[in-house]
């Protein structure tokens, strides 16, 4: 469902216009109905293969699909839910416009977005709040709504940013049952985290990258075989980025 070829980007730090690669030659494919894990420390290119993907930043080289399409077509997105890193949203709109917003720009009926909202407005625990304009929420809050508008549509792909964000535990389960959920309908989940926690309870498959390079892509059962937990694996390759030795 999600393709990324040979996919490299540079951007000109400061005034002095020196190049800095946030990500050189990535390649990576995610089968339908799974859930990956995107693991890194900050500053890895976690977001900047994900603006890729929602084409809203544009490579150097390489090219990406979703769903079969280029993700410069604009039918490549009718089948994507996103959540970015920081969502941010008129503050005066309620949570119920923002999703009647979100439901229309993805051309739903009036009856359908109704009937999806009163669903996610339960799911993220936004209930007492919907009539409240977004500038009386607090950052876990506007995540909450942020995800609740990415899955409006009922997306076959959903690909979050860091979802876990300023969420207090209460948030944090909520959108790890979610991503369950989301697992057992069969949708395509792409997320990114510097949560090891997060990556080795919710993801099929993981990918680590450092320094705009992924390093390692495996299923979690072979990540973590031998007794290895997923802190060892992500801090062996890091050391080996770094020139190290491997534990």
């Amino acid at each position: 469902m999600i393709t990324i070829n040979g996919i490299s980007k540079e951007f000109k730090e400061g005034i002095t216009g020196k190049c800095v690669k946030a990500l050189e030659n990535l390649e990576l494919e995610i089968k339908q109905g799974e859930v990956f894990g995107f693991l890194g420390p900050n500053g890895a290119g976690k977001s900047t293969a994900i603006k890729i993907l929602m084409n809203l930043i544009f490579p150097n080289s390489g090219k990406a699909e979703i769903g079969g399409k280029d993700v410069r077509d604009p039918e490549a997105r009718r089948i994507v839910g996103y959540l970015p890193e920081n969502p941010y949203f008129y503050d005066y709109l309620t949570t119920d416009e923002l999703l009647w917003f979100g439901g229309r720009t993805a051309g739903m009926d009036s009856n359908s977005i109704r009937e999806r909202s009163d669903l996610l407005v339960q799911q993220v625990n936004l209930q007492n709040a919907r009539k409240r304009p977004l500038r009386t929420y607090s950052k876990g809050m506007v995540q909450r709504a942020g995800l609740a508008m990415a899955l409006i549509h009922d997306p076959d792909v959903v690909i979050l940013d860091e979802p876990m964000s300023g969420l207090d535990p209460i948030g944090r389960k909520m959108v790890g049952d979610l991503l369950i959920e989301l697992k057992g309908q069969g949708k395509t989940v792409f997320f990114s985290s510097h949560i090891l926690n997060d990556i080795e309870r919710f993801s099929d498959r993981a990918g680590i990258i450092i320094g705009g390079k992924l390093k390692r892509v495996d299923t979690l059962q072979n990540l973590l075989s031998g007794g290895k937990n997923l802190e060892d694996v992500f801090m062996s390759e890091v050391a080996l980025a770094e020139g190290g030795t491997a534990g």
